[in-house]
C-alpha cells in the first residue's frame, strides 16, 4: 500500500510491507508512528509507549495481541523538553518499575541503545552499528540526573536514526542490497534538521564538540550492508508428542516404563534451504528417541503425492534427538517393538502427521535469507560412559584429542531478510537419558528442553526488546511474566477477588478451545514465523549426561571400572546426573548448559554459508557388504559385515539404565543357561558366530524372520551439503571416536576430490539417529571390549569400517558431481505389524461427579510464594482419546483485570507437569494431577490451574471436556503456603535476565 514518509522537510513515499512493522519496531520503538498511510518519525528523546501502536488495517486486519495491549503503559512523556533531566518527569519510567525498582536502571539502558542490531549486517564495523558503544556510554550519562546535558547525543541518535530509515526504504524500494546513508535524500536537509534539533541542547563547547564528532562518525561510516540472501530458507514446527498414557516409552526397553503423564510436549522441528532455481534439501529433528525406517517411508510417500519429486528420500533426512522419554511403537522392526506390546498406531501417525506438518510449514515459509554457522565448546554436559572400551583405541589416535568426548557444538543461524532471526539448528553429542528408566512422564529429555529455552528466549528477547549490559543467563527465559505489568499491589484485596473464583464444575468443552488456549497460540504475531530451535543429536552412542560419574545405589561407592557392576551385579550401578537424585533437575541443568552455548554461537555467529546445495543418498545392504581394508605394510584386505546379532552385553544395559540381572557389560564369553535360552528362539550357525567373534551372540536378530524381520539389513546413508557445512546422515548411534574416524575420513575426502571447492574451513558433522535405526557403531577396537555399545553393534567388528568406505563414495560423487546407484530398497513392513495394546474401552466418573471436577483443590484463600508447588487433581479421561496435538492438557491462566484470564504456562512449560492415573489397569475411572512449581519469574497476581480432556462413553463417542481449581494468589514476599516441600532453584525453570540479541 502506498505510504508516505514524514520527518521534517523530508516527504518519500513507500510500500509498507510486514517487515517494516517490525524493523522500525526493533530499532526505533517509540519514537516512531505508524499508521496504514503514514511512517511519521518525531523529534524526541523517548515517549511513553514501549511499542509501535499499529492500527488494525496496518496489523493486517488482526486486532492488536495480548502482547500490544500489554505494552500500551498509557503515560505520555511531558512537552517540557528543558526539564528531561527533572527525575519528577520520568513518569514514563516509572511505569516500568513493576516494583522492581533495581531493574529500572537495565531498563532505561535497554531502551536507549535501540540501534540498527536488527538488520541482518555482515560487516557490523563499517557501519552505523559501530556508533553503538559509544551511544551506550551517553546513554548512561543522560539517564543520570547529574549528567543531564548528554541529551544533545540523544538528538543526534533520533535525527540520524532517521536518515538510515529513510535511507533504509528508500533502497530498498530501489532494489538495493546496500544502504548508504545520505545517499538517497536530500542530505542538507538531514543536517539542518539535526543542527536544529541540537539548538536547545548546545549550550556547552564540550557537548557541541562530541555531537559533531557523532556526526562526522556517522557520516564516514556511512555503508550498512544487508545480509545477501543467498539461499531460500523455511523453518517450521508441529506436535509429535503422541499417546501420553497405557504406551511403554521408547529407549530403555523397561517394560514397567509406561507413558502417564507429561512433563513438555514433543515436536518436531524443520528447515528447508534451497537454492532459488536449483536444489533443496530438508533437516527434520524429532523430540524422539530415533528415526523410524517405517516413518521415513510414509512421510516421503506423502511429500511426493503433495509435491512431487521435490522432497525424496534423497533430499530429506529425519533425525531423532534420543529422548528416551516419548511414547514406544513405531518402529517396524521386532526388536524395537517387543516392550510396546507390538506396534502402537497413535505412536506413528503422530510422528507422520507431525513431520508431514513441520516440512508444510517450513515449505511455506521459504523466503530469501542466509545462513550463518558457528562452533564452541562445552565441557559440562556429556561424559564417557564405556571409558574402558575408548582406551582400547589406539594410543597415538587417542592424543589427538584432548577429551575421551566431542565436546563440540556447530550451530546454525537463519536470518531472513524480511524477518530477520528466524531460527537456529545445532549438532552436539550427549545422551538423552538425564530422565531414568523409571520416569513416566513424556519428555523430551535435555535437548527437548534446550530447545524449549531457546524459543521462549528469542520470543522473549524479539517481543520485550529488552537488551542489558549483562550477557548472562540467570535461570531459564520465560515468554510469560515480562510482558505481564504487576497489575495488582495489595496482597489483601488480591485475595478478595482470588475468594469470588472457586473451582468451576466440569464443563463441555472442545478440542478447539484447548489449542486456542495455548500460550504460544496466545502469544503468536499474524504473518510471523515462528522462531524455530532445535538441538540436533551427533555421535552420542558412548556420551551419558550423568556427568557426576557411576555409583553403586547400595553402597554409595563407584562402580567397577571394566564392568559398570556392583559386587557382579550390573542394575545396582548408576549414573549421576548434575541434578542427582533429581532427573527433573539434572534434565534442566544439562538443557541449560546446551542452551547456554547456543545463544553464545548463535550473537556471535559471522561465517556465512555460501556455495552449492547438494546431497547424494543410497540405501546399503549392511548383512553382507564386503569391505576393504588397507594392511599395514601394504595391499589390501577384503572383508565382510554380518547379518545383524546383539551380544551378552547388551542385555546389562549401560550406567544411564542398567538392564536384566545375570549379564554384565565387557562380557566376551555369554552364559550357558542363557544361551539354551537363545537357542528356542534362534540358533545362530557356525559362520555367523565366527563372523561376530569376539561378540558372543545373545540374539541372531539379523537371522530371525517370524512373524517378520526382526532387525534392519538395508539402511540408508546420505550427505546433505548447504555451502561449505556437510551433514552426515548416520542410522545409529556412533561412538565418539568412531564420528571422528568417519568425519576425518569423509573431508579428506571432499578436500582431495572437491577441485579446490572445498578447503580445511569444510564443517563436516554428524547427525546421529537419522532415517532409520540400526542401534550401535563402535571402532573395531571398542568392539573387542564387548561393553555394551559393542554388544549393540549389529553387523559385525567391520561395521565402522563398512560406514567409512560407503560414506568416501558418497563424497567423492558429491565432490565431483557424479550420480550414486540408489540401492536395494528397505521393506515396508507396514501391513505385517501386530499390535497387542489394548483399546480406551470407556472412562466414567463416580456418581454426581462431572469430568473435569475437582477431586482435590487448592485451599480456600491460598497464598503461594515462588518455589512453592500447586497441585490440583481433576477427575479425568484417558489421554488417548484425543492426544491433545497442538493443544494442552494442563494450563495455568493469570486474572487480568476483574473477570478476563490470560494463558500463562501450559504443557510446554518446564514447570508445570500433568500426571495422570488410574487406581487399576481395568479401571473405568482416572484422574489428573497437575503440578505446578511456581517459578522465580511468575508475577505476582490471582492464578488458577485448568484441565482440558476427552472423555470414551460406552458406545464409542468422544465428548471433550474442561474443568479449573479455585483461585489463588502468588505474593513474592508471601512466607509460604501450601505445597513447599520441592527444593526448587529460584531459578531453575523459566526465568532469564534477557542478554543482548545479536543479529
Amino acid at each position: 500500500m502506498p505510504s508516505t514518509i514524514r520527518t521534517g522537510n523530508i516527504t518519500m513515499p513507500v510500500e509498507i510491507h510486514n517487515i517494516d512493522a517490525l524493523v522500525l519496531q526493533r530499532i526505533f520503538g517509540n519514537c516512531l508512528e505508524l499508521s496504514w498511510q503514514t511512517i511519521k518519525l518525531i523529534p524526541c528523546f523517548f515517549n511513553s509507549n514501549l511499542i509501535l501502536k499499529i492500527n488494525s488495517k496496518a496489523a493486517g486486519n488482526n486486532r492488536q495481541t495480548g502482547i500490544y495491549r500489554a505494552f500500551e503503559l498509557g503515560t505520555k512523556w511531558p512537552k517540557a523538553a528543558r526539564n528531561f533531566h527533572e527525575p519528577k518527569h520520568f513518569g514514563f519510567w516509572k511505569t516500568l518499575q513493576h516494583k522492581q525498582e533495581n531493574n529500572n536502571r537495565n531498563r532505561r539502558q535497554a531502551i536507549a541503545v535501540r540501534l540498527v542490531s536488527s538488520l541482518p549486517v555482515t560487516k557490523p564495523k563499517r557501519t552505523f552499528f559501530a556508533l553503538t558503544p559509544l551511544i551506550r556510554i551517553a546513554g548512561r550519562l543522560a539517564l543520570s540526573s547529574k549528567h543531564s546535558h548528554a541529551m544533545p547525543l540523544f538528538s543526534f541518535y533520533n535525527l540520524a536514526s532517521q536518515t538510515l530509515l529513510i535511507t533504509y526504504l528508500s533502497c530498498r524500494d530501489h532494489g538495493k542490497n546496500e544502504l548508504i546513508i545520505g545517499s538517497s535524500i536530500p542530505l542538507v536537509s538531514v543536517k539542518m534538521e539535526l543542527f536544529s534539533a541540537f539548538n536547545l541542547h548546545l549550550r556547552r563547547p564540550f557537548w557541541l564538540l562530541i555531537s559533531l564528532v557523532f556526526l562526522l562518525l556517522l557520516l564516514l561510516n556511512s555503508r550498512v550492508v544487508l545480509s545477501d540472501p543467498n539461499y531460500l530458507i523455511g523453518l517450521g514446527s508441529y506436535d509429535i508428542t503422541g499417546p501420553a498414557a497405557d504406551v511403554n516409552m521408547m529407549g530403555y526397553a523397561n517394560t514397567d516404563q509406561i507413558a502417564s503423564g507429561v512433563h513438555f510436549r514433543l515436536r518436531a522441528r524443520a528447515f528447508i534451504v534451497a537454492e532459488p532455481k536449483g536444489n533443496r534439501v530438508v533437516f527434520v529433528n524429532l523430540d524422539a528417541c530415533m528415526a523410524s525406517q517405517l516413518v521415513t517411508i510414509k512421510v516421503i510417500e506423502r511429500l511426493k503425492a503433495r509435491y512431487g519429486d521435490l522432497y525424496t528420500e534423497n533430499n530429506v533426512a529425519i533425525s531423532g534427538l534420543h529422548s528416551h522419554a516419548g511414547p514406544g511403537g513405531y518402529l517396524q522392526y521386532v526388536v524395537y517393538i517387543v516392550t510396546s506390546l507390538g506396534f502402537v498406531r497413535q505412536s506413528f501417525d503422530a510422528l507422520v502427521d507431525g513431520i508431514e506438518k513441520c516440512i508444510i510449514q517450513a515449505h511455506e515459509n521459504l523466503h530469501p535469507g542466509s545462513i550463518f554457522v558457528n562452533k564452541g565448546e562445552i565441557l559440562d554436559a556429556g561424559a564417557n560412559r564405556s571409558p574402558s572400551a575408548y582406551l582400547n583405541n589406539p594410543a597415538e589416535e587417542r592424543s589427538k584429542y584432548k577429551y575421551d568426548v566431542d565436546t563440540e557444538m556447530t550451530l546454525l543461524k537463519f536470518v531472513d531478510t524480511e524477518w530477520g532471526p528466524v531460527g537456529s539448528f545445532n549438532w552436539f553429542a550427549t545422551h538423552g537419558t538425564s530422565m531414568s528408566r523409571t520416569n513416566s512422564l513424556i519428555s523430551g529429555d535435555n535437548k527437548g528442553a534446550a530447545a524449549r529455552f531457546m524459543e521462549d528466549w528469542f520470543q522473549q528477547n524479539g517481543i520485550a526488546n529488552s537488551y542489558s549490559d549483562e550477557s548472562v543467563v540467570d535461570g531459564i527465559p520465560r515468554r510469560i511474566s515480562n510482558i505481564i505489568p504487576d497489575l495488582h499491589e495489595n496482597h489483601h484485596e488480591l485475595l478478595e477477588l482470588a475468594a469470588s473464583f472457586q473451582s468451576s464444575s466440569g464443563q463441555p468443552a472442545t478440542k478447539i478451545l484447548s489449542i486456542a488456549k495455548r500460550v504460544r497460540s496466545a502469544l503468536r504475531q499474524a504473518d510471523k514465523p515462528g522462531f524455530v530451535s532445535a538441538f540436533c543429536q551427533s555421535n552420542c552412542g558412548d556420551v551419558s549426561p550423568n556427568v557426576l560419574g557411576t555409583f553403586c545405589i547400595d553402597t554409595g561407592l563407584p562402580c567397577d571400572f571394566n564392568h559398570s557392576t556392583c559386587g557382579g551385579k550390573n542394575e545396582l550401578c548408576y549414573g549421576r546426573g548434575p541434578g542427582y537424585p533429581d532427573e527433573f533437575e539434572s534434565t534442566r541443568i544439562i538443557g541449560e548448559r546446551q542452551f547456554r552455548k547456543a545463544v553464545d554461537l548463535f550473537n556471535t555467529a559471522s561465517e556465512k554459508l555460501n556455495g552449492k546445495i547438494d546431497h547424494r543418498h543410497s540405501f546399503v545392504d549392511f548383512s553382507q557388504l564386503e569391505v576393504t581394508l588397507p594392511k599395514q605394510g601394504g595391499g589390501s584386505d577384503v572383508v565382510k559385515t554380518c547379518p545383524a546379532a546383539m551380544g551378552f552385553a547388551f542385555a546389562a544395559g549401560t550406567t544411564d539404565g542398567p538392564g536384566a540381572f545375570d549379564f554384565e557389560q565387557g562380557d566376551n564369553e555369554g552364559n550357558a543357561f542363557w544361551r539354551l535360552v537363545r537357542n528356542f528362539l534362534k540358533t545362530p550357525g557356525k559362520e555367523q558366530v565366527d563372523c561376530q567373534h569376539p561378540k558372543p551372540i545373545l540374539l541372531d536378530t539379523g537371522e530371525m524372520k517370524k512373524p517378520y524381520d526382526w532387525a534392519p539389513s538395508i539402511l540408508p546413508i546420505q550427505i546433505l551439503r548447504i555451502g561449505q557445512l556437510v551433514i552426515l546422515s548416520v542410522p545409529g548411534e556412533f561412538t565418539t571416536m568412531a564420528g571422528r574416524r568417519l568425519r576425518d575420513a569423509v573431508k579428506t575426502v571432499l578436500m582431495s576430490s572437491g577441485n579446490s571447492e572445498f578447503n580445511s574451513n569444510i564443517h563436516v558433522v554428524i547427525a546421529g539417529l537419522t532415517n532409520t535405526y540400526s542401534q550401535y557403531v563402535t571402532t573395531f577396537e571398542e568392539y573387542e571390549v564387548q561393553r555394551y555399545e559393542g554388544a549393540s553393534t549389529l553387523f559385525g567388528p567391520h561395521t565402522l569400517s563398512a560406514y567409512i568406505q560407503e560414506f568416501k563414495k558418497l563424497a567423492t560423487a558429491l565432490a565431483t558431481g557424479q550420480s550414486v546407484e540408489p540401492g536395494p530398497q528397505p521393506p515396508d513392513l507396514l501391513d505385517k505389524q501386530i499390535s497387542l495394546l489394548t483399546p480406551v474401552v470407556m472412562d466414567a466418573t463416580p456418581p454426581g461427579v462431572h469430568f473435569g471436577d475437582c477431586s482435590s483443590d487448592v485451599p480456600q484463600n491460598s497464598t503461594f510464594k515462588r518455589a512453592d508447588t500447586v497441585t490440583v487433581v481433576f477427575w479425568s479421561a484417558c489421554p488417548r482419546n484425543d492426544l491433545m496435538t497442538e493443544g494442552t492438557f494442563s494450563l495455568v491462566e493469570i486474572l487480568q483485570g476483574k473477570d478476563s484470564w490470560f494463558p500463562a504456562y501450559d504443557d510446554d512449560d518446564f514447570c508445570l507437569r500433568f500426571k495422570w492415573s488410574r487406581p487399576s489397569k481395568l479401571s473405568t475411572r482416572s484422574q489428573a494431577t497437575i503440578e505446578w512449581r511456581i517459578p522465580q519469574s511468575a508475577s505476582p497476581g490471582v492464578y488458577r490451574i485448568r484441565h482440558f480432556g476427552a472423555a470414551k462413553s460406552f458406545l464409542g463417542s468422544i465428548s471433550h471436556f474442561t474443568g479449573s481449581s479455585s483461585a489463588f494468589v502468588i505474593y513474592p514476599n508471601f512466607q509460604g503456603r501450601g505445597s513447599s516441600d520441592f527444593s526448587f532453584s529460584l531459578s531453575r525453570c523459566i526465568n532469564l535476565r534477557p542478554f543482548s540479541l545479536s543479529v
